[in-house]
Formats: structure tokens, sequence, C-alpha cells
């Protein structure tokens, strides 16, 4: 006997998104915006470090729209053909992000280390704000996002992007900030360059862990966040249930995880129909949302 679930929604999920679709077209305005003002004033004021702040945030911005765009696909129902519905579209955004990130880290890494043989001036005033201003966008972003979290799903790779991004990028514009204050004090003009080298190696770093877990994801990986041995260990802990094979676990989207499984069990007083029931909500609680399970005899 088999029997699958199909996942039920909530008024909080339908919250979440509402919240989530929020956070989205606030976060692209607002870098967007951070974007334009810190490329003009990084070549106005001869910042590289600036510049390369300014093209993390326009990743950003390119992954944020690519996500929001996947959650809305991720939405739509099943069709005749596409009976999973579109929920891989959120892993495909995901991967597009850490490979326009992973690109931009480079080019600025190559132009910083160029510079380095040939320090440009710089006026630290204007480039100090701008990064201030960065970080306070980001972590106001990051804010939004974690708010969305609340009624959300919080594993949400998709989510768990955008939110590692802006934080990076706080992170990022801290390090520009610091700098910028540092050669207006001392005048050594070589800091800036250095500061863009390693914020395009951090850069980097974020955006081929983003490469790594959304390749893991496409390819029916086990998301990071479920571990096998507990779930085997939940199943095993139901009533009856002696031995537990043929377990597969994928993701169906960045948000929801699938599962099939044979369970063989025993006479336990419990009827088929309970035990499946009671086997779903303790899947469901160690976040496995969609499951299909065949019971055997032991």
């Amino acid at each position: 006997m088999a029997v699958h679930d199909h996942g039920r929604r909530h008024p909080q999920q339908h919250i979440g998104r509402a919240g989530l679709a929020s956070a989205f077209r606030w976060s692209i305005l607002l870098n967007t915006a951070l974007s334009l003002a810190q490329i003009v004033i990084g070549i106005g004021f001869g910042s590289l470090a600036l510049i390369g702040d300014a093209l993390h945030n326009l990743g950003d911005v390119a992954g944020l729209a690519l996500g929001w765009g996947a959650e809305r696909l991720s939405t739509r129902p099943p069709s005749e053909r596409f009976t999973y519905g579109f929920g891989r579209s959120t892993q495909l955004a995901a991967l597009s992000n850490g490979v326009l990130v992973a690109m931009a880290s480079a080019v600025v890494v190559v132009e910083a280390i160029q510079r380095l043989h040939n320090p440009q001036p710089l006026v630290s005033g204007p480039v100090a704000w701008a990064a201030a201003a960065g970080i306070a966008v980001n972590l106001g972003s990051a804010r939004l996002f974690g708010h969305g979290g609340h009624n959300g799903h919080s594993h949400d790779l998709n989510r768990r992007a955008a939110v590692v991004h802006l934080i990076s990028d706080a992170l990022v514009s801290l390090a520009v900030l610091l700098s910028a204050l540092l050669v207006g004090l001392t005048g050594w003009h070589w800091l800036d360059p250095l500061t863009a080298i390693g914020v395009g190696i951090a850069v980097g770093y974020t955006g081929v862990v983003l490469i790594r877990d959304a390749l893991v994801v496409l390819l029916d990986g086990i998301p990071s966040h479920i571990q096998p041995e507990q779930v085997r260990a939940t199943l095993l802990a139901l009533p009856g249930v002696v031995d537990v094979h043929h377990v597969h676990i994928w993701s169906l989207s960045t948000s929801q995880v699938a599962l099939t499984a044979h369970l063989c069990r025993r006479d336990s007083g419990m009827g088929d129909l309970e035990l499946l029931h009671c086997a779903k909500d303790a899947l469901a609680a160690i976040g496995v949302e969609h499951s299909t399970l065949q019971l055997e005899p032991a």
C-alpha cells in the first residue's frame, strides 16, 4: 500500500510568499540605486574597491531578479507535461546568480592586481559615504528577507542565496569603508586596490559556494539541511516499522523536499492509513514535505 502526500498549504505560507515578493521588490530597487551611485562615485573619485562593491551589488540585483521570477514560477500549478510543477526554476536562478557573482569577482581581482603596480589617487570622503550607504542598504534588505522567513521556508536555497549575498555585500562595503578611511588618514593609495583584491576573492568564494549548492540540488542530491540518518531514524521509530529501504530524497524546488521509501512493518495494532499519516507528519516535522511511502510485510 502506498500513499502520496501532495503537501498542505496554509494561510501562513501565502503570507510568507507575499512578504517574500515585497522583500525581492524593495531589495532590487534599493540595490540598483546603490550600485549606480557607487559606480559613479568609484569612477569619479578613483576607488576600484568601491567599483568592485558596486559590481557585486549589480550581480545581486540580477540574482534577485532571477530569484523573484523563479519564485513566481515555482507557485504555478503542475501541468500535464511538467507534473512536478516549475519549482526547479528556483534552483536555476540560484545557479545563475552564483555564476554572475563569480565572474564579476574575477574582473575586479584582475583589474586590482594591475592597479597595484600603478596606484591611482583616491578621494576618501565620498567613497567612505558610499560604502556606508552600502552597509545600510544591504543590511536593511537582508532584514526584509529575514522577516519573510518567519512564515516561509527557512531552508529555501533561493532565499538563503539572497540573504547570504546581501550580508556579504554589507561586509564588503565595511571593508571598503575602512580602506577609504585609512587612505584618507595615511595617504596610502595602494590600500584601495589591495582591498579590491580581498573583496574580489571574498565575493568569488560566495559565488562558488552558491554554484556548488545549486548543482547538488539540480543533480538530485540530498539537500544539505536534511540528514539521511535522521530520516531513517524517524521512520524506524514508527510503531511496527522494523526496516526501511529504497530511500530516495531530493528537492522539488529550493524550498520543497521529496522522499520515497519502503517500510517493512509487523502488526502493531495501528492501521495502514493511520501509520502512513503518522509517518508523513513525522517527516514534515524534519523538513520533508512530499513523501510517497510503500508498506511491506516484515
